[in-house]
């Protein structure tokens, strides 16, 4: 018996929809018509507290997303329970539209037109190449490499950066603490789609968004937790950083009072750069499960230490 369950009633009738059709061999329920202690497989997204203390028969929990930081981070989450996470589901291409989009805004102008408007000034702004711009990616995952390798192929100047090293056509790779700040300090729009874990929340603290050069763009795509947002805000005032585009907050939603959002230079999106879209992710949670039956590797297993 396999578990489907989210917060939205309507999206869980939509899962099973799609993955009774997909596996018409197995059992998938929902949470009303679940018996518990019969579960073996579990795909979630926001399961209630506690719940999982109530599956003794799990055997493996896939989740709805590629970010797992808040699933390792329940109390509830037994320590040998295998963890898979989407490897992309649909969402390398929306993100990739999503940094598109800012990258392509900042080459330009947009953000500065959008001042200019707001005040009534009308004043042209010299062109620039794609070529012109360096782009930096913070995250070369299956995601992250995606970004990368779109942009490069529409010309702009990339590099990206990893934790270990990478080795991706056409892409500066820099890994390390050394590395990361070659790219910072290389960087005109700085697109961030790091997860979050222990080693990369405050990454991008004061000291390293200073190290950006003067009018850098931020693009923070990846979690709210690896941004230091009242340093960014003192950053954007004093003008070393000319604009971000934000999706992502370390308190969501983002508070109606907080002054990112009157902000002039801040663009802000309630968290929809990637989406899970249903049929890609069922098929590759289904996939996984046939490859579980047959005793197979299965991509995509989280390693609890590295936190994704």
């Amino acid at each position: 018996m396999i578990l489907v369950h989210t917060p939205n009633p309507k999206e869980v009738a939509a899962y099973l929809e799609l993955f009774r059709a997909a596996m018409p061999e197995r059992q998938f329920v929902d949470l009303e018509h679940a018996e518990l202690s019969a579960i073996r497989h579990l795909v979630t997204w926001g399961l209630p507290d506690g719940l999982l203390a109530e599956m003794p028969s799990l055997e493996a929990l896939f989740a709805l997303g590629a970010g797992v930081d808040k699933l390792l981070a329940r109390p509830d989450l037994p320590a040998d329970l295998p963890v898979y996470r989407l490897l992309d589901g649909g969402m390398a291409a929306q993100m990739t539209e999503y940094i598109r989009y800012g990258v392509l805004g900042y080459q330009r102008n947009m953000d500065l037109y959008r001042r200019q408007q707001a005040t009534g000034q009308w004043r042209m702004l010299a062109p620039r190449l794609p070529s012109d711009i360096r782009v930096g990616v913070l995250g070369l995952g299956e995601i992250g490499a995606a970004v990368a390798r779109s942009l490069a192929a529409d010309g702009y100047q990339v590099s990206g950066w990893s934790r270990s090293p990478k080795d991706i056509r056409a892409i500066r790779c820099l890994h390390g603490e050394s590395g990361l700040t070659q790219l910072l300090v290389d960087s005109q729009v700085l697109a961030c789609v790091l997860p979050s874990t222990p080693d990369t929340r405050g990454l991008l603290n004061r000291q390293r968004l200073e190290t950006l050069p003067q009018g850098a763009m931020l693009i923070n795509a990846g979690r709210g937790d690896l941004l230091d947002q009242d340093a960014l805000l003192a950053l954007l005032d004093n003008g070393h950083l000319r604009c971000a585009q934000l999706d992502v907050f370390t308190e969501e939603p983002l508070p109606a009072d907080h002054p990112l959002w009157r902000h002039p230079a801040v663009a802000i999106t309630p968290h929809v750069a990637a989406i899970t879209l249903r049929q890609p992710s069922v098929e590759q949670i289904v996939r996984r499960l046939r490859q579980l039956a047959a005793g197979q590797a299965v991509d995509g297993l989280v390693e609890r230490a590295q936190g994704y």
